[in-house]
């Protein structure tokens, strides 16, 4: 792919990875090592009662001081407001995420109420804050949101009736344990949705109008590795190699989304997530590939690049007939990893669609989309084709 020659951009990738079966149970160590004493863990009650938090509790001893877990699935702002007024009762001087995107956001969002006081709703804007937070430590128990090395956070509002954008530098998480061992007992449609989490943030960095050389890699080996691992996630999911490849995914596709930023798809989820609470993963999943053909003529060859990392690109193929091969293979993959293939099956209706249309043009990741979107008819026909 080739740059302007005035490119420039910058590149933003603080957080340390440590990664391995087992490197869960290295947790205390971790946390010493960003100076934390008393930590309170983030987790959900899916998380506790498949057993994955008691290897946690027992490295760190009498150094976790609570644990907080009342999260649900898409999680809420008064959430957060609760969560960091527990852990501040607490004393606690770091934060232990033990979950997936609602849970790290939860935590991501409890670390700034636990550095500056108030509560979410006095934060509205991005880059907002001008220190670090207190110290957070990510384990991942999904392989799909890489929000263990952003710098968002997604929130619902529900007095706003809106999912709320928090982006800031100084709140990445300081560190994150990646064990193949915390995914495996994921069932497969989570397994699917939240690993289209990933492939769409991957191929959405690769079309922003933000992409850069550096993004451009992380995101093409993101779905390289993703297209060969996750089907095998799928059919063995005891599988630790396949798991952890795409665990690895995960994250050098959240590297890549959080720099170059995402576009009409991840608008579009936002907005039906919100309107017919639609899990993130599988409304991304659903859309990916209308959406790619939305996009084809304004980005063939950052689309030729998916059909590199697929496989798929023939030799003496030019860029717009490798990317209608990418767009086809998306929509082949989303079957072979037994994904739904329409909103109406994950229960979304002709009247939620309608008002989705309308909040996805308001949703700030649009403006990075490489085709410009002029109307909400346009978002419209792209529900209506996936209906």
């Amino acid at each position: 792919m080739g740059y302007d020659s005035d490119l420039s951009f910058n590149y933003f990738g603080p957080t340390k990875i440590i990664f391995g079966v087992d490197s869960s149970k290295d947790v205390e160590i971790e946390m010493s090592s960003l100076g934390g004493t008393k930590a309170i863990v983030v987790t959900d009650k899916g998380i506790i009662d498949a057993g994955l938090l008691e290897h946690i509790k027992a490295a760190l001893g009498n150094k976790c001081v609570g644990i907080y877990s009342d999260i649900p699935q898409d999680t809420g702002v008064e959430v957060v407001d609760a969560g960091a007024e527990y852990a501040r009762k607490q004393g606690a001087d770091i934060v232990i995420s033990v979950g997936g995107g609602s849970v790290i956001d939860t935590a991501k969002c409890m670390c700034i109420l636990l550095t500056e006081g108030g509560k979410l709703r006095d934060f509205n804007g991005i880059q907002l804050l001008t220190r670090p937070q207190i110290p957070h430590l990510v384990i991942p128990t999904t392989a799909g949101t890489g929000s263990e090395v952003t710098t968002a956070a997604v929130i619902m509002d529900k007095e706003m009736g809106q999912k709320r954008l928090l982006v800031e530098n100084h709140n990445v998480p300081r560190l994150a344990i990646l064990d193949p061992k915390m995914t495996a007992k994921l069932p497969k449609l989570l397994t699917a949705g939240t690993g289209m989490d990933a492939m769409t943030h991957a191929v959405e960095a690769l079309h922003s109008i933000q992409h850069e050389p550096i993004t451009d890699g992380l995101a093409v080996h993101a779905i390289r590795l993703l297209a060969r691992h996750l089907p095998t996630c799928i059919e063995n999911g005891s599988d630790l190699v396949a798991r952890g490849q795409v665990q690895i995914a995960a994250t050098l596709a959240g590297w890549a989304f959080g720099n170059a930023l995402v576009g009409i798809v991840h608008a579009m989820a936002h907005s039906i997530g919100a309107i017919a609470h639609v899990p993130h993963g599988l409304a991304n999943g659903i859309l990916l590939a209308e959406c790619m053909q939305f996009n084809i003529e304004s980005c063939p060859e950052s689309y030729a690049l998916v059909a590199e990392a697929f496989g798929v690109r023939e030799r003496g193929m030019d860029d717009m007939a490798a990317a209608e091969a990418a767009v086809e293979s998306m929509r082949a993959f989303t079957k072979t990893i037994q994904l739904p293939q329409r909103l109406s099956e994950v229960n979304v209706k002709e009247a939620d669609i309608e008002k989705a249309a309308e909040l996805a043009l308001g949703d700030g990741s649009i403006v990075n989309n490489p085709r410009f979107i002029l109307d909400s008819s346009e978002v419209l026909g792209i529900f209506k084709n996936v209906l």
